[in-house]
């Protein structure tokens, strides 16, 4: 099974051959805030291959004889790349460090800090990403499409991890939110639940993205619109040609709606934008100021009014018991460098991501086609 969702960008598909691994993918991991240097815990910088994140915690934790729950961390790390992370432990095992080997990891730096690190506490990743088989109009083609996502960024699609390794795991949590599928284990359960909440993400920014193109066109919006919902029942809004030229003519490609929950970039307090702001807010989000959030349901979620409200209900399964939370649904590629060696045919990236963003995505939107590995691993999925 396959999953499909629209691109933001129009040119044709780039052919070139990329694999995961840990000579041409790299990330490394950076931290929310500087470490302080002193205090209760020890902080490792480690270089990691070969090895899941969780399975780098149990041998730590089988080299130290303590809990695995007693190790801190902010992230996981794909095993099919060259990862560089921060674990913490409590400063007491420090000794027992010394005889610490493994040749899949390798301590860089240590120093200390007062809190243990946890789920979350990061900043974003930096990545390397080698790709092959790169002939020089393809290689043009990409400079090309990086300038203009440079602009404009990209959206902020789960990218196919999060759907296991059949591309089906949605499908499984759709059914336990439906009642018809029970399972005991809270862990998977959730992960499950997870990875239906993340497809209803994707299905909702890839419906906007497709507006966003359609409202480009110079016909009649109203019939267009009819035909792609295939339903006569559309907003009142779109039946005045002049309200949809004021969205077409917001200057980010993303076209902004009344009742849209947007933050401010990377990272501070939601608001939502009307009418009368929309001009205004498309600008700052142009200018990467702030950026629209898309929805995981729950139960104590901030759900969309208005025009944008009309889009996103058909999106929210209200079965869903899990809190539930607001996500970028677009993010802007920082340090974003392309450098092309044609005598090896290869391309290399380099660029940077808030936390919670998938590289793929990147090398998806720029190929337009789905860039997923051949080899998948069950245990990566269930990370």
């Amino acid at each position: 099974m396959s999953l499909s969702f629209s691109y933001a960008y129009t040119h044709s598909a780039i052919d070139f051959y990329f694999k995961q691994t840990p000579r041409d993918f790299v990330v490394e991991e950076i931290p929310l805030y500087p470490f302080s240097g002193s205090g209760g815990h020890l902080i490792l910088k480690l270089r990691k291959k070969n090895i899941t994140t969780f399975e780098m915690l149990k041998v730590f934790s089988s080299h130290l004889g303590i809990k695995e729950s007693e190790i801190g961390y902010a992230g996981l790390k794909d095993k099919d790349s060259l990862a560089i992370q921060h674990i913490s432990l409590p400063s007491l095992y420090e000794k027992r460090l010394e005889s610490f080997f493994d040749n899949r990891i390798k301590i860089l730096e240590t120093t200390k800090h007062s809190n243990k690190i946890k789920i979350g506490h990061l900043k974003g990743n930096r990545f390397f990403i080698r790709i092959k088989k790169l002939n020089p109009l393809n290689s043009t083609k990409i400079s090309e499409v990086i300038s203009q996502i440079k602009t404009y960024g990209i959206p902020n699609y789960f990218s196919y991890q999060r759907f296991g390794r059949d591309l089906d795991n949605y499908l499984l949590g759709e059914s336990i939110v439906e009642g018809k599928k029970k399972m005991r284990n809270k862990k998977l359960k959730n992960f499950f639940i997870g990875a239906y909440q993340s497809f209803l993400f994707n299905q909702w920014l890839s419906l906007r993205i497709d507006l966003s193109h359609l409202l480009k066109l110079e016909e009649d919006f109203k019939e267009v619109l009819v035909a792609y919902l295939h339903t006569q029942e559309i907003p009142e809004c779109f039946k005045d040609k002049q309200y949809c030229k004021t969205i077409k003519n917001q200057p980010h490609f993303f076209k902004l709606f009344s009742g849209d929950i947007m933050c401010h970039y990377p990272f501070g307090r939601n608001f939502t934008t009307n009418d009368t702001s929309l001009y205004e807010d498309s600008y700052r989000f142009l200018n990467k100021d702030i950026s629209i959030m898309g929805l995981l349901g729950g139960v104590k979620m901030q759900t969309t009014q208005d025009l944008a409200g009309f889009f996103e209900k058909n999106f929210i399964d209200k079965r869903i018991t899990s809190v539930g939370q607001r996500r970028y649904a677009w993010i802007f590629v920082e340090d974003l460098e392309f450098v092309y060696n044609k005598e090896e045919a290869q391309g290399e990236f380099s660029f940077y991501l808030p936390k919670g963003a998938y590289a793929t995505n990147l090398l998806r939107e720029i190929a337009h086609n789905e860039v997923m590995q051949v080899e998948a691993r069950e245990e990566k999925y269930l990370e």
